[in-house]
């Protein structure tokens, strides 16, 4: 059984949440704020976290990263602001799913068994070896020169091992936005620029990685083999 941690200060979307998850199957713990929530991952072990946005003391942006230090369990983030930039900032900010108030529970629960899913399949693949680069997913790690570990995000792993798994091919916007976030619409391309040119940058700190994320034009981003 498949646990889900929710995270808001409105009761009634708790309930409501909470109700219809464990309808489907899942065993569901609840928090009214995320330093309660922060609190309770010393001892539990989630697999999928909804966690609203707007709340009293730590609010749902500023947990993110607080919350990936203590679980690798995938972030879904719930918010009442759809705007472009709202999503941006929440996807930059560490999760890996952005859905806007008021949501469908079917699609909320769709969205959940992907991103489980995600989580669970890449603990199953094999290593990846280039040197300098090395992929461990079954411990969800980038490493260079067999030493250093690699500090990245959530969604820029997801991205650099999607484009190291097919080295040479072209990976269009639209299959990174269906595999990094599940769905894909026009104003996601920018998401996903911002989220590559991040993980450029940080490659980029380590000698013989300079080049090895080269970007397609109009068309998406592709991983070439160091030399």
């Amino acid at each position: 059984m498949n646990h889900i941690m929710l995270i808001d200060d409105d009761k009634d979307v708790i309930k409501i949440n909470s109700d219809y998850l464990t309808g489907e199957g899942y065993k569901v713990s609840t928090s009214f704020t995320a330093d309660d929530a922060i609190s309770a991952l010393s001892t539990l072990k989630p697999d999928c976290i909804l966690l609203d946005i707007m709340m009293p003391g730590t609010d749902g942006l500023s947990a993110v990263p607080i919350i990936k230090k203590l679980t690798n369990a995938p972030i879904i983030l719930l918010s009442g602001r759809g705007s472009e930039d709202d999503r941006v900032n929440g996807l930059l900010s560490g999760a890996d799913d952005y859905m806007v108030k008021p949501y469908s529970l079917k699609e909320l629960a769709a969205r959940i068994k992907l991103q489980i899913r995600k989580k669970n399949h890449t603990k199953t693949a094999n290593t990846i070896s280039y040197p300098p680069l090395q992929i461990k997913p079954l411990e969800h790690k980038v490493i260079y020169n067999d030493e250093t570990e690699i500090a990245l995000s959530n969604r820029e792993y997801e991205l650099l091992f999607m484009l190291v798994s097919s080295p040479g091919e072209v990976i269009t916007f639209e299959k990174i936005g269906l595999k990094v976030w599940g769905v894909y619409q026009e104003s996601d391309r920018r998401s996903i620029m911002v989220m590559a040119s991040r993980l450029r940058k940080k490659l980029e700190g380590y000698d013989g990685l300079e080049n090895c994320l080269e970007t397609s034009y109009g068309k998406g981003y592709k991983f070439v083999i160091p030399k």
